[in-house]
Formats: C-alpha cells, structure tokens, sequence
C-alpha cells in the first residue's frame, strides 16, 4: 500500500513539473513575441523618417542645381544687397545638405523642421529669380540661356515629384494603421461666382477638395482638419488660427470639422478667401489631423 502511495506522489509531482514547465515555455513565447512586434514597429518608424529624409535630399538637389545654374548671372549683377541676399541663401542650403547627412537617429519633428526650412528656401529662391528678371540686366543670350534653364528645372522637378510619389506610396504602407488617409488632392483657383478661375492673379477664392479614405481603424467621430498653403515666396497665406502639432503652435490658413464614420468621405473642400495679391508659381498645400502631417503636395498655378 505504501508503494502504491509513493508512485503516485511521484507521479503527481511529475504532473506539476510539466505543468510549470509549459507555463514557462508559452511565457517566454508571448514575451519573446511582444519584443518582435515592438521592433518591426520601430523599424517602420524609422523606414518612414528616412523616407521623408529621402524625399527632402532630392528637393535640395533641385534648389541646388537651380542656384547653381544663376551662379553667373550673380556675378555680372551690381548691387551688393542683391548678392548678400544670394550668399545667405547659398550659406542656408549648405547648412541644411549637411544636416540631412550627419542625422543618424531619425526624429518626427527634426524631419518636420528640415522640411519647413526647404519650404523656405523654395521661396526665397523664386522671389530671388523674380529680382533678377526685374532688373533686365540679361541681355538676348541670357534670356535664351534662361528658357534653357527653365526646361531643365522642369525636368528636375519631374524628377522630385516622381521621387515624392514613391515616397508617399511607400509612407502609407508603412504608416500607423490610425491614421486619416486621403486621395484626390486637387487646389483650384475660383472666380467670385464659384467658378474656377485660370489666372491666379484674377482668384477671389482658393479651393481645396479631397477624399478621406475608408479605414476602418481609425477612430469614429468629430475631426479638425487644418489646411495650410504656402504661397511661391515662402509665405503662408490666410489667418485661420493655430493647432498644436509635435510639440508645438503651428499657424494655418483655415480649418473643417466633420463627423468621421470610417466610411469614404468624397468632395471634402476647404475655402479661403485671397486677402492678398497672389502670383504665378509653385504653391504647396499641406493637411494636418490627430497630430498628423496628412498630405503635403505642391501645385503650380498660372497667369
């Protein structure tokens, strides 16, 4: 009898031996797993931000080669304010090439940073060229030279824009399931009777229309869109207030709520009306929501 009762200690201690140890092994497998999925997050987070980095790098090449392409021009011009202003621009696009390659560990709002100070430049480069058109300092052969110019800069920007394509299409693969996701991005000039005007100069209104997507993963209920245009100098156009983003107030040329059901939501526009006198060029639009940076696209608008 007491050799029945020992057996079965043994073999109920047994029992309990296995059972802690299949406890440990499906511990060790849930922790093991958390770990895995925390990495492959971060390294999206990263594969996004050197994306933009990416994105950023070919718009400077752009800048660069353009200044690069009125370096002589610069030197035959008189006036030293005219090339102070051009020396200080070229000392910025310097400073900021260099920024970009010695980054190693990437940050949202470093990204966020860089990316305004190019918008920046982008501006002031065109207000430069606008000064250096006015002074009607070419002569025949110059303004020759410049048509060239013009085509080539066409080109590049081809070139950046197909870049930014691949970019953003690789972006929302990677981007966080939450977030708003839009199409259609268009920015139309309008005419006093709502109709699209082709001179820009001549704009009463600037309309911007969009899709918000359906995503099923993304919170229901009341959003703030901001809508941000930036016009070819560099300025933001319009007072519609602020909105915090990464830390920060960030200004904006106007807003929308709407009611978000996770549903397509098409022919979504957002109205400004021009206070200012506008000019032809490259205007960039930008859509902020939930502390996202939504949609930046550039449009160029003509005389």
């Amino acid at each position: 009898m007491s050799n029945r009762n020992s057996k079965i200690n043994w073999f109920g201690l047994l029992m309990i031996l296995l059972l802690i140890g299949a406890l440990c092994v499906t511990l060790f497998q849930v922790t093991s797993l958390k770990l895995d999925v925390d990495s492959v997050k971060a390294e999206n987070e990263q594969l996004q931000l050197t994306n933009e980095q990416l994105q950023l790098a070919n718009e400077y090449e752009a800048i660069n080669s353009q200044f690069a392409q009125y370096e002589d021009q610069v030197l035959r011009l008189e006036g030293d304010t005219i090339v102070a202003k051009y020396n200080a621009a070229k000392t910025k696009i310097e400073q900021l090439i260099n920024e970009l390659n010695s980054e190693k560990k990437k940050s949202q709002s470093r990204i966020n940073q860089l990316q305004n100070e190019i918008s920046t430049l982008k501006g002031l480069l065109r207000h430069y060229i606008a000064q250096v058109d006015s002074l009607g300092k070419e002569n025949a052969g110059l303004r020759a030279e410049n048509e060239e110019i013009k085509s080539q800069n066409q080109q590049l920007s081809s070139r950046v824009e197909e870049v930014s394509k691949t970019n953003a299409t690789l972006s929302e693969r990677i981007s966080l399931a939450e977030k708003l996701n839009i199409s259609g991005l268009s920015l139309t000039p309008l005419k006093k009777n709502g109709k699209t005007e082709k001179n820009v100069t001549k704009a009463r209104q600037l309309m911007v229309t969009f899709t918000i997507t359906q995503n099923n993963s993304t919170p229901v209920g009341n959003k703030t869109i901001y809508l941000r245009i930036t016009s070819p100098e560099g300025a933001l156009l319009g007072n519609g207030g602020s909105f915090t983003f990464d830390g920060s107030n960030v200004p904006c040329t106007a807003k929308k709520d709407i009611e978000y059901t996770g549903e397509e939501m098409p022919g979504v526009k957002i109205y400004w009306d021009v206070n200012t006198a506008l000019t032809p060029g490259d205007y960039t639009v930008e859509l902020f929501a939930d502390n996202y940076r939504i949609a930046s696209r550039h449009f160029t608008l003509k005389k």
